[in-house]
């Protein structure tokens, strides 16, 4: 088959390379324009761009969905993953057999911009990838195949992302052979839940949750936003954090170092273990080597 690809991120490198490797014919790549990126804000091309510079295959950039009539017409199907805009029907409609999703979810669970942070977040244990057909709702389309992955409780986003963007060229393998054995989707069936997309504010640190709450939000939002707290002051991401088995008896965000470790108090009088941290304007570092530092006294809180 002729084969688009409209993405953005590096997760869709694995499909990418899958892709052309296989039978098919992948003469298009679409992804979003360049844009500013980092303290400098420079203009960068996306991950999925670089690729197909390096692969030598035709780039698109369209500023708008309209961009792509006329370019996706021969196409037998275009596959999305993670491209970040919604089209309308009247693009969906342009390629022989439409567009395929590879959603990082099991859906209908988790539709939406940020599935797999929702699901760290909110403390499952199993997720997975689904490939369905893209209609006008939001990841509502019918099911062509699904794979599950166990969450490992070390992973954060970044670890989990990587994982299932390993397994997502099994299922859109899947489901472009049932296209081409002339197999339908099936309908989506089951309890729907939403993953909106996170916000920095909502990225905050509430010192005052479980300490369970407190490690799946810093799993969750690593490494964008990143789950953060203010130190006198200013902003400082949490990075990695542990539950801690400890008999302190700590107020919610009070801060103790005590055998080489650095603790912080949360609700019900529970301890998490501050692994990594990334203070206002510096690097990644260890939270043991920032306390030294920050000449902690003993009392000191955040937030």
């Amino acid at each position: 088959m002729r084969i688009g690809v409209a993405a953005t991120p590096y997760v869709a490198i694995p499909t990418l390379d899958w892709l052309v490797t296989s039978p098919h014919d992948i003469p298009l790549i679409i992804t979003q324009p360049d844009r500013p990126s980092g303290r400098g804000q420079e203009i960068s091309q996306s991950p999925v761009s670089k690729w197909a510079d390096e692969h030598g295959i035709q780039i698109v950039k369209p500023s708008s969905p309209s961009d792509l009539v006329g370019v996706i017409n021969s196409l037998d199907v275009v596959i999305t993953i993670g491209y970040g805009v919604l089209l309308p029907e009247t693009v969906l409609k342009l390629p022989r057999y439409g567009f395929l999703n590879l959603h990082f979810s099991l859906l209908p669970l988790y539709r939406g911009a940020a599935p797999v942070q929702r699901a760290i977040q909110n403390g499952e244990r199993v997720t997975g990838v689904s490939v369905f057909q893209l209609d006008k709702g939001m990841d509502t389309g019918p099911l062509f195949t699904q794979l599950k992955l166990e969450i490992d409780s070390e992973w954060r986003s970044y670890e989990l992302l990587e994982r299932l963007s390993l397994i997502g060229p099994v299922a859109i393998e899947e489901a472009l052979t049932m296209i081409e054995n002339g197999l339908s989707p099936i309908e989506q069936t089951g309890h729907a839940s939403m993953a909106p997309k996170i916000s920095k504010a909502e990225a905050s640190i509430d010192w005052s949750q479980s300490s369970e709450e407190i490690v799946n939000k810093v799993r969750a939002f690593y490494p964008t936003p990143n789950a953060w707290t203010l130190w006198k002051g200013n902003p400082l991401k949490v990075t990695r954090v542990n539950r801690a088995h400890s008999e302190l008896a700590l107020s919610p965000g009070q801060i103790h170092c005590a055998d080489n470790s650095l603790f912080v108090g949360t609700g019900n009088g529970e301890v998490v273990e501050l692994l990594l941290i990334v203070p206002a304007g510096k690097s990644e570092m260890s939270a043991i080597a920032w306390s030294r530092g920050a000449h902690l006294r003993g009392g000191e809180h955040f937030g």
